[in-house]
């Protein structure tokens, strides 16, 4: 792999898009290192909406240090400001960003509660950026307030190895899944394990998404129940299972849901995705063989347009334009309530004029409709008939 210079680079490791102010939006992605000439880096590049692409080279890098080893995931705060990457040297970084798309500087900051512990295979933050969440490859759960990194709940033995986390909507709850098929939900307030999700013998639980459009309290899991795919959803009121659907029909690597809750997607490990709509739960977009082959590591929607990143190893970054339907614009939607606001007014209209016709009311030899006439005052008239105090 190589660069917009031409010099060569290792493999992505792990991608995430970034929200910035006006609306615009980039991607960071991480890389690890190849041989002694490719060092692990972060690199940061421009999204066009227009076209559904990359900038052909990197806004700005950061090289890790050797003694960092290599990105492993990455987590943006909700406010686009910075981000936080967990390292294979079992660390993470703080990246807070300085400029704009023409003059833009990472400073890497060290996490003091996140230095020398086991690899963290999910990061994530709540949905409102109050909460930070790690789940480590030695099954080590923390949840941290933000940005205190305050403890809220540190479990050593809450899993196997965590496989995969995800904040509900209102960070009530924390969802985390293991590599051994189980799945255990967290009351955060309270910093407690709260139920364990009920599955058959021959199921594994292995990816987690809470429900984000507010009025569906669901958890949607992707089940591998021997060599088949499933999506089983439970009700997050009760933690029962409401039942399972076959969507993907490949083993899932990851799993990922739009910002406004509409859609879910799913990747493969040989490179297919699907996006489901979660009001009907059916397939609105499918893309086979879009990472030829290859696990999809990173499935991750864009904040403000109906694009998805991926990324695999053998592939890099990849940003797909979905096949779903547009979305209402706001100006779109103002559009409309004025064109029926002046439809009722010419309804209004129609009907006066046409009124005694369409109520066949007689009228007399003499009688005029009335007509609308200004409201005019005369100022004297006002002065003959002043209000003066009454006797009660």
């Amino acid at each position: 792999m190589e660069n917009g210079d031409g010099s060569p680079q290792g493999p992505v490791t792990c991608g995430s898009w970034i929200r910035r102010p006006d609306n615009l939006n980039q991607v960071v992605i991480g890389r690890s290192r190849r041989g002694s000439s490719c060092p692990s880096l972060l690199q940061i590049f421009s999204f066009d909406p227009k076209t559904t692409s990359l900038s052909s080279k990197p806004l700005t890098t950061f090289v890790f240090e050797a003694v960092d080893g290599d990105p492993v995931a990455i987590a943006v705060h909700p406010s686009g400001d910075d981000f936080v990457c967990s390292l294979s040297n079992g660390s993470c970084k703080l990246f807070e960003l300085y400029g704009n798309e023409t003059k833009m500087k990472l400073l890497a900051k060290e996490l003091a509660p996140l230095q020398n512990i086991s690899s963290q295979n999910c990061i994530t933050f709540s949905v409102d950026g109050s909460k930070f969440a790690t789940g480590g490859s030695d099954g080590h759960i923390r949840i941290m307030e933000w940005p205190s990194m305050n403890n809220i709940l540190d479990e050593p033995r809450a899993h196997k190895s965590v496989r995969d986390m995800d904040f509900s909507l209102d960070s009530e709850f924390l969802a985390s899944t293991s590599t051994d098929g189980s799945a255990r939900i967290w009351k955060i307030e309270d910093g407690v394990p709260l139920t364990t999700l009920s599955r058959n013998s021959d199921e594994k639980i292995e990816l987690c998404r809470f429900s984000k459009d507010g009025t569906k309290p669901f958890l949607f899991c992707a089940i591998q129940k021997g060599d088949k795919s499933l999506t089983g959803v439970w009700d997050i009121s009760n933690w029962n299972k409401i039942g399972h659907k076959r969507l993907l029909r490949k083993s899932a690597s990851v799993m990922a849901i739009s910002h406004d809750g509409k859609y879910l997607s799913m990747g493969s490990k040989d490179g297919d995705i699907c996006v489901v709509e979660v009001k009907k739960m059916q397939i609105h977009h499918y893309s086979k063989r879009l990472h030829l082959g290859t696990n999809i590591a990173t499935l991750e929607f864009c904040p403000t347009e109906r694009v998805v990143l991926t990324t695999s190893v053998e592939w890099g970054p990849l940003v797909t334009k979905l096949t779903v339907p547009k979305d209402w614009k706001e100006w779109q939607i103002y559009l409309v309530l004025l064109g029926l606001f002046l439809a009722s007014a010419l309804a209004f209209y129609i009907f006066f004029e046409n009124s005694d016709s369409f109520w066949k009311f007689p009228m007399g030899k003499d009688q005029v409709r009335p007509g609308f006439k200004p409201m005019s005052r005369d100022p004297e008239s006002f002065d003959d008939h002043t209000w003066g105090p009454l006797d009660m």
